[in-house]
């Protein structure tokens, strides 16, 4: 976080200090002699490769544990979307103003393995923004989005046209889950398991 207290931070004199690419107190720590390893996964593979480094650095003999067990629950999760939701096209909009979740995003490789489709190619990037048309054009059958975003969705212009909207197919995640779906870790076969939910509850609408 950019609001880190540093001085906080050497008081407690921590033997290492995780910290995203992204953070811009990195070097100040670095500065006071402390160890920093900064880590930013953005794909299934970065999770694989950022697993390691840190059951290296921790001395966890096997950490790779962990990665199995995301990769099985992911496949668990796969295995329970039935066949009339593989190949549904999905817009899966993560942000306000209209931010999406690329096919080459982690969240678009889990709707992938889960025999999704996604709206938003890989070409436009992991999270680009969208205009409201383009979803428009699309037409996807399924919608999923977070509980912050989702007010007045169906009355976007144009919107009442896509099929998603027209039919009531539209997940609607809780804080709770957006903060599993939006994380790349861990929890991503829990996060597996609630795009998993919403394609069997939706694909029975």
């Amino acid at each position: 976080l950019d609001d880190t207290n540093v001085e906080l931070i050497a008081s407690l004199k921590p033997d290492l200090v995780l910290v995203a690419v992204s953070s811009r107190v990195s070097e100040r720590l670095r500065a006071l002699g402390i160890a920093v390893i900064a880590l930013e996964p953005s794909s299934y593979r970065d999770v694989q490769r950022v697993l390691g480094i840190v059951g290296q650095v921790l001395g966890v003999a096997d950490s790779q544990r962990v990665w199995r067990r995301i990769e099985a629950g992911v496949a668990a999760a796969a295995a329970s979307v039935p066949p009339a939701a593989r190949g549904m096209k999905v817009y899966y909009e993560v942000a306000a103003g209209l931010y999406a979740a690329g096919a080459s995003s982690f969240m678009g490789e889990t709707l992938a393995r889960l025999g999704a489709g996604n709206i938003i190619p890989a070409d436009l990037g992991p999270f680009p923004k969208i205009n409201p048309e383009y979803v428009v054009k699309a037409n996807p059958a399924l919608i999923m989005i977070g509980s912050r975003n989702a007010e007045g969705l169906g009355t976007r212009p144009g919107w009442d046209r896509i099929d998603a909207v027209r039919h009531g197919r539209i997940c609607v995640f809780t804080p709770e889950q957006g903060d599993i779906l939006a994380r790349p870790g861990p929890r991503m076969a829990e996060a597996a398991q609630i795009m998993a939910r919403c394609l069997r509850d939706k694909a029975a609408s």
